[in-house]
């Protein structure tokens, strides 16, 4: 096995391909070592068929198995985005009333040359940062740094981006102590009476009034396999079948999909993925989400705030219609 194979994380319905991604990588090795001088055709046969069986399964990904891609510990997250996209980046930190909340990032930089105001909901990529940043699910102090740093945008005129990824805000007692839903209520309100325009990237997990706070926006775009939804499958199927194990199905008749809500028109575009999912070549998959939001962004050029603000609210008053 090579480095690349042992330290990839492969999901349970990529197992055939982790098999033949294994048997290429002992061939080559062997090659290295002198002992297979005539397997280069067999590596090329089997490098063939690892590429087709990927291609294959990623193809007809169940709703279910799609979440399972939209979780994936090596997708690439806020701040990769943030990284790649956004230059001279800021980083702003703190509610002015109780604390710092390292779940949603934000600040201040340049896109394409562009000022733009950055939030962002972050996971984490290893376990330390994971804890730092409470696998992405924001208290009430993370909500109100986004009003802080939205009203920032406003007063600046300065276009904000988003990018959400959250399995929900945090539902812990001190969450709820501090006020979680009212600064939710608060988040989500602030979105909808700026006069700047809002575009909002879904790159993992959009989940529930965790996500929304920060999706209230007019354009919304989403990565291929990511998910945007009222509560987790397993969360439904808790309550709809009172079983967890039925989250699969639940998953498929929630409509969490970015094929679904496109069709639903709950979101405006999809961000296509490298095949195997952003994971697989995440610079890629950002070069591809700076593109789609600059031809996002280009819609507003010249419009006026009562403009955008009408936009925002006919957006989503319509769904459903």
């Amino acid at each position: 096995m090579n480095a690349t194979t042992a330290l990839r994380t492969y999901l349970d319905f990529e197992k055939p391909i982790l098999e033949l991604e294994n048997k290429v990588a002992e061939l080559k090795a062997m090659q290295t070592e002198g002992k297979g001088p005539h397997i280069a055709d067999e590596i090329t046969k089997l490098e063939q068929k690892a590429k087709a069986a990927l291609a294959d399964t990623y193809a007809k990904l169940t709703p279910w198995q799609k979440t399972l891609v939209a979780r994936h510990p090596e997708r690439p997250h806020a701040l990769d985005f943030i990284g790649g996209l956004i230059e001279e980046f800021t980083p702003l930190a703190g509610d002015r009333y109780f604390a710092e909340d390292e779940a949603i990032v934000g600040g201040i930089g340049k896109f394409r040359n562009r000022s733009v105001v950055v939030l962002g909901h972050e996971k984490g990529a290893d376990t330390e940062q994971r804890i730092k940043h409470n696998f992405g699910m924001a208290r009430p102090e993370g909500y109100r740094k986004a009003v802080r740093l939205m009203e920032l945008a406003e007063r600046f005129n300065l276009p904000i981006i988003t990018f959400v990824d959250t399995p929900g805000a945090y539902p812990g007692i001190g969450a709820e102590e501090r006020g979680q839903a009212e600064a939710i209520a608060r988040s989500t309100e602030c979105c909808l009476r700026l006069g700047v325009p809002i575009v909002t990237v879904i790159v993992g997990e959009g989940g529930s009034g965790g996500a929304i706070a920060i999706a209230t926006a007019n354009r919304i775009l989403m990565l291929e396999h990511a998910i945007y939804s009222v509560i987790s499958p397993e969360g439904a199927a808790s309550i709809i079948w009172r079983d967890s194990n039925k989250k699969e199905e639940a998953a498929t008749n929630m409509k969490i999909t970015a094929q679904d809500l496109d069709q639903l028109g709950v979101i405006d575009a999809i961000v296509k993925e490298p095949t195997g999912g952003a994971h697989r070549d995440r610079e890629s998959v950002i070069i591809a989400t700076g593109n789609a939001i600059a031809r996002m962004l280009s819609e507003f050029d010249g419009k006026s705030a009562e403009d955008i603000r009408a936009q925002r609210h006919e957006r989503f008053l319509s769904i459903g219609r």
